[in-house]
């Protein structure tokens, strides 16, 4: 007969367990728990939330009905409880980071003499704006309210601070708010060279890194700059060959060293001007320029179709940059004849130009122009942790609704990036991608066919292979004894 109870168990989210036992942080929790009457294990729902999202991402409710039952241990709560919990976590989701962040450093010690910095922000589809999920700039170019989140990783690239914050506030103040906050709560001393992207650029994350004793890598759009450091940018002059083993061009650098000046205003509003010293470190990449330039020419292209067919301003879109709309005759006297459309031949030339150019400014000016450049193309991996979570984890929560649900639930998401970064960095030393992760712990499973025997249903791979070696679990083995997925669960890397 048929069972109630399915006879598959999902056994890939054995790594995470065994570094999130190991790192110890239960003791903490359940002494932070003295404080509330709940009648649950924070810690416990915690756990499964997190290796249910790492193997199955789906809504709570169908993680509880379906994905946290075929987990190999038993989790007894209720689904109440565990919107009780996530409310309770989102509430002191920076204790809980804390408590890790003190944890880790015990075995795997962060490297803060480089942080990484970024947002993103994820929608929800809800018609009304409430006091956090607010309209405002999406990543995705969607209209529905957002919720922004700043990730900050250390030079290992280890998560090692996340912030919420309203859809419509700006970006650009939190990355002063996670580091002073991460500096204080960690105890880190020392200079700390933030390295984010052209969006956080500005005069304020610049003189605030300054007063606070930290140093800074942005990139600065080319766009933007004054003439004479454009024609700097463009000059010919100065630029050296990077090149691979075989020969292959793979990008050109040049850099200068000089004071430049900043405006920035202050919390009562009085404006001030300061000189800094300053590293530029410009670039060319052949391989961004025939990506860029085949954008512009499609934007063009697109543009010219729309003004032959007359089409409305609100339909170019992207491509509107590239025309100007002349309302006018010659004279500068208003007519009352059809908008007229003429294309923008300066601009197209202007960005054609300019494609491939980037430019990166940096108060560490004894820092050669080859180790700045190798440290700001590190922020990919923040970019790639965001992926993880929107992607692999499923990170949007569609049917949550309080503040601290929808804090907690995003809580669950960044320790599930955490644990898979420490295993992917610290203990399989970077050889593998996160999706070789992803695959092994979402395909590693079995069935139960007696009360102590398993088959083990997941498919060979190079990955299994190796991670059998360097575990000495016998993760190939197509008969698993209980004994032995015990020590699977337990194992300590």
């Amino acid at each position: 007969q048929i069972s109630d109870e399915t006879p598959e168990k999902l056994l890939g989210y054995f790594p995470l367990k065994n570094i999130n036992d190991s790192l110890n942080v239960k003791k903490y929790i359940d002494l932070m728990q003295t404080a509330t009457d709940f009648k649950f294990n924070v810690f416990s729902i915690m756990s499964g939330l997190i290796y249910s999202r790492a193997v199955c991402p789906c809504s709570k409710s169908k993680t509880f009905d379906e994905v946290i039952p075929k987990l190999f241990e038993n989790y007894d709560f209720s689904l109440k409880q565990i919107y009780s919990c996530l409310e309770y976590i989102g509430s002191e989701y920076e204790k809980i980071i804390e408590i890790y962040n003190h944890q880790l450093c015990r075995i795997y010690p962060f490297d803060t003499s480089h942080t990484y910095f970024d947002c993103t922000n994820f929608y929800f589809e809800i018609d009304k704006e409430d006091d956090f999920r607010k309209k405002g700039p999406s990543k995705e170019n969607r209209k529905e309210p957002i919720v922004g989140m700043g990730i900050l990783l250390d030079a290992n690239q280890i998560p090692v601070g996340m912030k919420l914050y309203p859809g419509n506030e700006s970006e650009k103040p939190v990355i002063r708010e996670i580091i002073d906050e991460m500096k204080q709560r960690s105890g880190i001393t020392g200079k700390t060279v933030q390295i984010a992207d052209k969006g956080l650029n500005c005069a304020e994350n610049i003189i605030h890194a300054i007063k606070n004793g930290n140093g800074y890598i942005f990139s600065k759009s080319v766009k933007q700059l004054p003439e004479t450091e454009k024609t700097w940018v463009l000059l010919g002059n100065d630029y050296k060959n990077v090149k691979d083993k075989n020969g292959n061009l793979l990008y050109r650098i040049k850099e200068c060293t000089d004071i430049f000046p900043y405006t920035y205003t202050d919390s009562s509003g009085k404006k001030h001007s300061i000189k800094l010293d300053e590293k530029r470190v410009a670039t060319f990449n052949p391989q961004l320029a025939k990506k860029q330039t085949l954008e512009i020419n499609k934007q063009v292209e697109k543009a010219k179709a729309l003004r032959t067919y007359g089409a409305k301003k609100s339909e170019y879109g992207d491509s509107a940059k590239y025309v100007t709309f002349i309302t006018a005759d010659k004279k500068g006297n208003e007519t009352n004849e059809k908008i007229k459309v003429v294309m923008n031949n300066e601009k197209i030339k202007k960005d054609l130009e300019l494609a491939g150019y980037n430019l990166l400014v940096t108060s560490e000016i004894k820092m050669s122009a080859a180790e700045i450049y190798s440290a700001y193309h590190n922020l990919w991996r923040i970019e790639e942790s965001f992926r993880i979570m929107k992607s692999q984890l499923d990170a949007r929560p569609v049917y949550l609704q309080k503040e601290d649900t929808i804090t907690g639930h995003f809580l669950i998401c960044y320790l599930t990036v955490l644990l898979t970064r420490i295993l992917q960095f610290k203990i399989l030393k970077e050889t593998y991608c996160s999706e070789d992760l992803f695959n092994f712990m979402r395909k590693f499973r079995a069935v139960k066919i007696s009360d102590t025997k398993y088959i083990n249903l997941a498919k060979n791979s190079q990955f299994i292979q190796d991670f059998s070696n360097i575990s000495k679990l016998p993760l190939t083995s197509y008969f698993l004894s209980e004994s032995q997925i015990k020590k699977m669960l337990n194992h300590r890397f």
